[in-house]
């Protein structure tokens, strides 16, 4: 069952949304204004299976996620989805990784208490005997400069999709 945000674990004033998820399912998000800051000099790392689902996380995952370890693992890579970040970019996600391509990018990522974290994220494909058995994931620090210029385009980007994602 995948762990769902809760209104108590909120810190804030926050702003409801239903998200539409790729799969076709909807969840619901709390969401805050309240940014928290990359931590100089850290990597965030995590893998998947073909799914999306969290096999692997490292600390900084769960220092940045606020989720506990135990809650993240089983959990699909949808637990961290923000409604800042336009439904085509995690189409355009699962085609290049369809593809057997490595994909790079900025992600605005949802934390448990509704605050949200920029990352500057590449997934690769995890490859053994020739076949895809998942999906490694690095994020690090972004560019500030870069996340002005990605906010505008997002935000042009989700109007063209009808609004919030």
């Amino acid at each position: 069952m995948m762990n769902v945000m809760k209104k108590e674990d909120v810190v804030g004033d926050y702003k409801e949304y239903t998200l539409s998820l790729y799969d076709g399912s909807e969840k619901t998000v709390y969401v805050t204004d309240i940014e928290k800051p990359f931590p100089e000099g850290k990597l965030i790392v995590s893998r998947t299976d073909t799914q999306g689902i969290i096999t692997h996380c490292n600390e900084a995952f769960v220092f940045m996620s606020g989720w506990k370890e135990e809650e993240l693992i089983g959990q699909p890579q949808n637990i961290l989805r923000h409604p800042d970040i336009p439904k085509a970019v995690f189409k355009d996600i699962w085609d290049t990784l369809g593809a057997n391509k490595k994909w790079s990018g900025y992600l605005k990522n949802l934390r448990k208490d509704g605050s949200y974290y920029w990352v500057n994220a590449t997934v690769i494909p995890n490859v053994r005997n020739g076949e895809v058995v998942g999906y490694a994931s690095v994020r690090r620090k972004p560019a500030a400069n870069q996340i002005k210029k990605i906010e505008v385009e997002y935000a042009k980007m989700r109007e063209q999709e009808g609004g919030a994602s």
